[in-house]
């Protein structure tokens, strides 16, 4: 990519105070997108994930230089008030800060939005808690795990009469950078066009909630309570894992063009005439023994064999990949969704692509993530202060 073009967002400058997921997720996909973030982090240690692991590569976590590519480091110490001053001089020139203190941290600290829209009348301020800056929890600290069993996730989760079970990924954390991002992007939008700042606050139980989107509408309707379901849709059949001759495959025939398009694939046009299966209704209320009858078709070719039929026949279906096999497919492969990072002190890492393709000024992986405080010199030449200046902030402590 040429310096000329860093990404759709290039000029918009980010100060990135938070840490772990949520935070890091939604300053990464800015990132991405060409804007300068300016990763802020405690002193002794930094970004907890730092830590997490392994896998480590040369003492480094994995996990964690996936997340902070495309930023820049600094250690600030907020415990004294050179260090708060620093911060106030980043926010001057920044658009947007992203913090996940807990709740009240940051007002103590004199760095709220209030506080801080006093030195950046048009600061986008976005604050990420567990459970919202307001209400009986507003002050608990929260975790993706704590979310997820409290919105009602877990409930829905894995298959009937077994333990709780989690999504597979920090799902709560995943969609809280996401709501993060839009919010930010749509803030951005409203102060291009009303020359006004604003404060975002978003949460990990709310976007868990947002989530829960059959489960709570068939809940407010009814009053009946969901239970897990396996890899079965809440309201629509057949739409679920099924087992072949080799393994599982995934097939959706949700509405009743698929439906009739799959039974004639596999040569089950019985089932088109079966009472029992007449309808999406129908086979909900059958859906037990529904899978049985297609398993027993199904289990007597293999999940390649069945695919290729299926697809020929214009029937929605997948294999179930492990990671092995994911980063193996051709299609993921032709979108350069495994991009290479090569980092001068850590060496070469295998990253994830960027997710939204951009005709005119794409998105990219520029530079790999970080040492603890990397940049912190660099940052603040840029933001005026002396070599003399910053060698004293390092010998008091207060940036390192």
């Amino acid at each position: 990519m040429s310096k000329k073009n860093k990404g759709i967002l290039e000029g918009l400058k980010v100060v990135d105070c938070s840490q772990i997921l949520a935070g890091p997720f939604c300053s990464m996909n800015l990132a991405d997108m060409g804007a300068k973030v300016i990763k802020v982090e405690k002193p002794n240690g930094g970004d907890d994930t730092r830590s997490w692991g392994p896998p480590f590569k040369n003492n480094q976590s994995i996990g964690f230089m996936n997340l902070n590519r495309n930023k820049e480091s600094i250690v600030i110490n907020f415990k004294d008030p050179e260090g708060i001053q620093i911060m106030k001089k980043l926010v001057n020139k920044a658009d947007v800060l992203i913090e996940n203190y807990r709740t009240g941290t940051m007002e103590r600290l004199g760095l709220g939005y209030e506080d801080l829209k006093k030195v950046n009348k048009n600061l986008i301020y976005c604050s990420i808690s567990g459970f919202g800056r307001t209400g009986p929890y507003a002050e608990r600290a929260g975790f993706d795990l704590v979310a997820q069993g409290m919105s009602g996730l877990m409930s829905i989760t894995g298959h009937p009469n077994t333990s709780p079970a989690k999504v597979g990924v920090p799902i709560a954390d995943l969609n809280t950078g996401m709501y993060a991002l839009s919010s930010i992007l749509a803030a951005y939008i409203n102060r291009l066009k009303n020359n006004e700042g604003q404060h975002i606050e978003v949460s990990l139980l709310e976007s868990a909630i947002a989530y829960t989107v059959w489960e709570s509408t068939g809940f407010f309707e009814t009053g009946e309570t969901p239970l897990p379901l396996g890899s079965s849709h809440r309201i629509s059949a057949p739409y679920q894992a099924l087992k072949t001759s080799d393994g599982f495959l995934n097939v959706a025939a949700p509405n009743q063009s698929n439906w009739e398009r799959l039974c004639n694939a596999i040569d089950r046009q019985d089932l088109l005439d079966n009472k029992k299966y007449i309808d999406n209704p129908s086979r909900l209320l059958n859906r037990h023994e529904l899978e049985k009858e297609l398993e027993k078709t199904l289990s007597k070719k293999t999940r390649s064999e069945w695919i290729d039929i299926l697809d020929k026949n214009g029937v929605p279906s997948g294999p179930i990949y492990d990671m092995k096999e994911v980063w193996n497919d051709p299609q993921v492969k032709y979108r350069n969704m495994r991009v290479k990072l090569k980092h001068e002190k850590i060496g070469e890492t295998d990253n994830i692509g960027v997710i939204p393709k951009f005709s005119e000024k794409p998105s990219s992986l520029r530079t790999p993530s970080p040492l603890l405080g990397e940049h912190s010199e660099k940052i603040l030449l840029e933001h005026g202060y002396s070599k003399e200046e910053i060698n004293q902030f390092i010998k008091n402590k207060i940036i390192s």
